[in-house]
Formats: structure tokens, C-alpha cells, sequence
């Protein structure tokens, strides 16, 4: 089932990877981007900190789509992440 649009939170400095929000049937999923994943598919490298949240607005039909499909393939443990590297991408 697919995820559903939820909030952003934000570009994290030490993890170097943009959060964000998404929603299983009412229950809040976390879910994360790497910047070398976000740079790739725009195609692009180092992108600043600062505008991270432009980039992941261009690309947030894509980039949620993949965390829908990840989370698909996951188990279904409470508290899962779900994270997306450039290995998942071009799938």
C-alpha cells in the first residue's frame, strides 16, 4: 500500500541526509534521503545545506515514491526508518 504525503522536517547537518514525513494508514513513517541520493537525481553535486529544501521540493514526487516502494519491501516493524541511498535508485 502506498505511503502518503506527511510533513518535512528538514535537512540534518550530521547525517548529512534531508527527513521527512510520511503516513501508513494513519501511523507516521520516518523517512530519509541521503544529499549524494538527492544530487543524483537531480542530477547535480554538492548541493549546498541551504538549499536542500528547494532540491527535495523539486524532487518530492519521485523521492516519496521511492520511500513508498522501499517501505513496501521492508518488514513491518514499528520505528522503521525508511532510508534512501543512490543504490536504490535507477531500480
Amino acid at each position: 500500500m502506498p505511503l502518503m504525503r506527511d510533513k518535512i522536517i528538514g535537512h540534518d547537518l550530521e547525517r548529512l541526509a534531508f527527513r521527512f514525513t510520511m503516513l501508513s494508514e494513519g501511523d507516521v513513517v520516518q523517512c530519509q534521503i541521503s544529499d549524494a541520493a538527492m544530487d543524483e537525481l537531480a542530477g547535480m553535486q554538492g548541493t549546498e545545506s541551504s538549499a536542500r529544501q528547494a532540491q527535495f521540493l523539486s524532487l518530492r514526487e519521485s523521492i516519496e515514491r521511492i520511500a513508498s516502494d522501499l517501505y513496501d519491501e521492508a518488514p513491518r516493524v514499528r520505528g522503521h526508518v525508511v532510508r534512501i541511498f543512490t543504490r536504490h535508485l535507477g531500480r
